[in-house]
């Protein structure tokens, strides 16, 4: 109960300090919100660009594997020239794996490239294009806005036919209505039957709406299959199937598809989805360690702006301290007293910073840079801890030197 009082009364002294100064606490505050202003731009920044690069991948589902040349993480104990001699995938190798499987619910390949795209005298240029088999969207979630997807005679024959994204749709064809129109790639005149959803832009890149397919038989049109990059088979696990085991049966059959020898190491790489977003997370892991860096410079400029005018504060009420001590109050009350305005001042300045960056994010997101920027509750949470941190180390040698002052000294001082 004496520690509630001692608390509550604390309070009092520490905010009718605060409000009796007011031009002391605006500069006061002003140095912790620069310092809480810089943490939470930096960590907004890192989140949205961490999520935003996760959500470009979040049309790959989980359950799905990916066969391709080069693994998303490398071992120490594989020289990377071995890599580069391995085989790409082919259209070939998906037919046949597929064949053999008995634990996949799609087998599909794509080969991706980029290539300008003309329709009359418009032109959209560096468009990916991506030369797809049959059931390549039962393996990616697409959505389709208008027209049908390929159909087996399309897709067997290699009918030059394609479906684009929205923005390919409305940058060659002025919004008109584009099924059935015509438009060239790489020389070759393709037919819309399909257009995709717009799903929107990001920092990194156009998304699905800067996106090309055709069906993968024509690929040798657009692709030099010899010398091609980045080829890849998707697997999508039957339902209740384990990923790890789909995954022990793709290498198993696919040795026998590339006829590897039982001795021999594989020449090729099962990657799945948490290999990439594990590796984006150990890359914005380090990016956030140099946002603590650089937090850490802009929260000892807010600190040293607390202590000093504690300092100060604690000079011009010595007198007052005096009393207080005459009257019976104990050392802890008077440190307890400062160090309670010490971290009241943090605490407000870190409340005004999250309230102008919240602000300034609406403003970023109402302009459209591609990146949705957003501050989560748990940095709001970790802002204002922050706070009372330093609000803690700012104000313990202000509030020491108060609670040690002698009452006769304090009492004689001017």
């Amino acid at each position: 109960m004496m520690w509630l009082r001692l608390f509550r009364e604390s309070l009092a002294f520490a905010w009718s300090a605060i409000v009796m100064n007011k031009l002391r606490t605006f500069l006061s505050l002003l140095g912790v919100m620069v310092g809480i202003f810089v943490i939470s731009a930096v960590f907004a920044v890192v989140d949205s660009m961490e999520d935003n690069l996760i959500d470009q991948f979040s049309m790959l589902d989980e359950d799905v594997l990916f066969i391709q040349k080069w693994p998303w993480e490398f071992g120490d104990d594989y020289p990377w020239w071995k890599y580069i001699q391995r085989r790409e995938p082919t259209l070939k190798d998906t037919r046949e794996l597929a064949s053999r499987l008995t634990l996949a619910d799609a087998v599909a390949f794509q080969m991706k490239g980029m290539y300008d795209a003309e329709a009359g005298d418009n032109m959209f240029p560096n468009v990916p294009v991506g030369a797809v088999s049959h059931n390549y969207n039962e393996t990616v979630t697409l959505d389709l806005g208008d027209g049908r997807w390929f159909n087996d005679s399309e897709s067997a024959s290699g009918r030059p036919v394609a479906i684009i994204g929205k923005d390919i749709a409305d940058n060659l064809f002025n919004a008109e209505d584009p099924l059935g129109r015509k438009f060239k790639i790489n020389g070759v005149r393709l037919e819309v039957i399909g257009v995709l959803k717009k799903e929107g832009a990001s920092i990194v890149s156009g998304g699905i709406d800067e996106f090309v397919m055709v069906p993968a038989v024509i690929g040798p049109k657009f692709f030099d299959v010899h010398s091609s990059e980045g080829n890849s088979i998707m697997v999508k696990a039957k339902e209740g199937v384990e990923i790890e085991m789909l995954k022990d049966e793709i290498i198993q059959q696919f040795r026998a598809v590339r006829m590897v020898r039982p001795a021999d190491a594989d020449d090729f790489a099962v990657n799945q989805m948490d290999m990439l977003t594990g590796m984006i997370t150990s890359i914005f892991t380090q990016v956030e360690l140099g946002g603590w860096f650089i937090a850490i410079f802009a929260i000892l400029v807010g600190c040293f702006s607390i202590a000093n005018i504690m300092f100060v504060s604690v000079r011009e009420r010595t007198r007052i301290i005096g009393i207080q001590k005459a009257l019976g109050a104990k050392s802890a009350f008077i440190l307890i007293q400062f160090l309670f305005e010490s971290i009241a001042l943090c605490v407000l300045g870190a409340i005004l910073a999250v309230v102008a960056i919240k602000f300034l994010i609406l403003l970023i997101n109402c302009v459209g840079l591609g990146l949705n920027l957003s501050v989560s509750m748990y940095r709001v949470g970790m802002a204002l801890s922050i706070a009372v941190v330093s609000g803690l180390i700012a104000g313990i040698a202000p509030a020491l030197k108060a609670a040690k002052m002698p009452p006769e000294d304090a009492m004689r001082s001017n």
